[in-house]
């Protein structure tokens, strides 16, 4: 039976059909009981030979799923993890909910110490109390508070008003300011989408290390990055770029880690351009730059679009929103979504419903950047914009 496990060959993993292994199981069985034994499914050597038939293709499977780790573009979970950080990467890390300048009553010099917890209403999320507080001589406090749980934990204005923890002193809390709402950890495909765009991290001076440091960032969605090699002005899709310098549109992301990012990458000697700036102290000179970098103009698309052969979806006009939504988003398998300077297919659009529902036949796909004038051909979006797609602008009549 060796031969039949021969799966991992130097081209890679094998997987065969299911009829080809049970075709090998058989002829094995047929080798050591005769070449007139009966294999039909019913008979209890056909019942033997099923189950070898399913261990073979879970092996199969197996060896095919551990070795599309190895691949970057496919791997998830920890093997992602492990892969990017050979090259000093890795995804975004799940954060909490801060909730900061809450409101502590109760005894005069009360203590409330670290790590008391607070929720948002009976049986509501949980806040740890990060340093301890003292109540002052009114019995009034101030603390900051870190949800337990990591993600988007909501914390409204006032929410966070029910004491879980028993402290002697301690009888009221409320915080007079929303939290600052955490995020989950970056899915597989987002980061694997952030992989690709940050390969040349490392490096230095070329647009590919520009654009990678710009995407290493947190919170930095997309990005363009544009140069003026040249000793006069010019003019890039309506943005001018002055004599031997940069210019950076980047959505999402700090101010401050944009500015240092671009400080970092750029040429020596080169200039900046941009609607934003901020001042940057170069560590090893001391040296503080004005460094400008532009955010995208934001151009909300609307769509209409006919489908077709949505019998079996019991919602059809909200499987196609959510799908071109999460394609917009980038939330859709491999696909960048919409983009700083990124233009608007109809076709991918329409591709995107498909990966969801490949059932579903789209007849017609028109764009608008107005909700007036549509058109059946690509929206073109500047450098200096990017297009964004909400669930109500896309009309969805079904045939």
């Amino acid at each position: 039976m060796a031969d039949g496990y021969q799966y991992i060959t130097a081209t890679g993993v094998i997987v065969p059909d299911t009829a080809e292994t049970k075709g090998i199981v058989e002829s094995e069985f047929r080798t050591a009981f005769g070449d007139d034994l009966d294999v039909s499914p019913e008979t209890p050597q056909g019942v033997l030979i099923t189950g070898e038939v399913l261990a073979r293709d879970n092996v199969i499977k197996n060896n095919a799923a551990v070795a599309n780790q190895i691949n970057p573009n496919i791997a998830g979970g920890v093997f992602l993890d492990a892969i990017w950080a050979l090259m000093g990467g890795g995804r975004v890390k799940a954060t909490p909910t801060i909730v900061r300048g809450v409101t502590l009553t109760g005894s005069p010099t009360s203590i409330i110490p670290a790590g008391a917890l607070a929720s948002t209403g009976v049986g509501g999320a949980q806040f740890r109390l990060l340093t301890a507080a003292i109540l002052d001589g009114g019995g009034v406090g101030v603390g900051t508070f870190q949800s337990v749980d990591l993600g988007p934990i909501p914390a409204p204005v006032s929410a966070l008003n029910q004491i879980v923890t028993g402290v002697l002193g301690w009888e009221g809390v409320n915080n007079p300011t929303a939290g600052e709402v955490g995020q989950l950890s970056e899915s597989d495909i987002a980061a694997r989408i952030r992989r690709r765009r940050t390969l040349a991290f490392q490096g230095v001076t070329l647009p590919e290390a520009a654009t990678s440091g710009l995407h290493s960032l947190e919170g930095v969605r997309s990005a363009v990055f544009r140069e003026n090699y040249t000793g006069a002005s010019i003019v890039i899709e309506g943005v001018t770029l002055v004599a031997h310098s940069v210019y950076a549109c980047v959505d999402g992301g700090l101010a401050t880690d944009i500015a240092t990012m671009l400080l970092r990458k750029k040429s020596s000697g080169a200039a900046w351009n941009g609607t934003t700036t901020v001042q940057v102290q170069e560590p090893n000179s001391g040296q503080i730059y004005d460094v400008k970098f532009s955010r995208p103009t934001l151009i909300p698309i609307f769509v209409r679009v006919t489908v077709g052969g949505g019998g079996s979806f019991p919602d059809v006009p909200g499987l196609v929103r959510a799908a071109m939504v999460a394609y917009a988003d980038g939330l859709q398998q491999d696909e960048d979504g919409f983009v700083v300077g990124g233009d608007v297919s109809p076709f991918e659009l329409g591709a995107a419903v498909n990966r969801v529902a490949p059932s579903l036949q789209v007849s017609a796909l028109t764009l608008s950047t107005d909700g007036v004038t549509y058109v059946a051909t690509e929206i073109s979006i500047l450098i200096s914009q990017k297009a964004t797609l909400a669930e109500g602008n896309i009309a969805v009549t079904v045939a």
